[in-house]
């Protein structure tokens, strides 16, 4: 009997641009960078992402000032098509403790195109695994599956 020979592969560095190996979509190293500045430096109250224009990597769409609401959190979301969104949630307890939390955003309406919901739906984990510290994740939909109620419901 022969004994098989193992063959060992070194690891290879981490380019900016590392594709999912579900969808093949790649995450930009701005979105890594712009969530650690929410997350550490508190600099932004929300962050959204989509895919870009040839639908090969994850970029940066807009970026919510410190003083902007969740109202204007939830307007910056499109009605047609989908994105990854993040928001940093500031709140009070009821022993008078102050928390944030952070929350993702699997934004999918009904009406986007399906291959734009299936590369988001695969593209997601991943994604979501290059953002270390989400703390909630929501599936959305529809407007009223993130209501305010939703989101203090959750964050507690």
């Amino acid at each position: 009997m022969k004994l098989a020979h193992l063959v060992f592969f070194p690891a290879f560095p981490q380019s900016p641009l590392q594709a999912n190996s579900a969808s093949g979509v790649a995450v930009h190293d701005e979105c890594k960078l712009t969530f650690l500045e929410l997350k550490a430096r508190r600099n932004h109250r929300y962050l959204t992402f989509k895919l870009d224009d040839g639908l090969q990597q994850v970029v940066v769409d807009k970026i919510g000032g410190q003083g902007e609401s969740y109202e204007d959190f939830c307007k910056s979301l499109p009605d047609d098509d989908c994105r990854y969104a993040v928001f940093d949630y500031d709140f009070t307890t009821n022993e008078n403790c102050h928390k944030s939390k952070i929350f993702f955003f699997a934004w999918s309406p009904d009406v986007a195109k399906v291959r734009t919901k299936m590369l988001y739906a695969s593209s997601k984990d991943r994604f979501k695994r290059e953002l270390d510290g989400i703390q909630v994740e929501l599936q959305v939909t529809d407007p009223s599956e993130m209501s305010w109620d939703i989101l203090k419901a959750r964050a507690y």
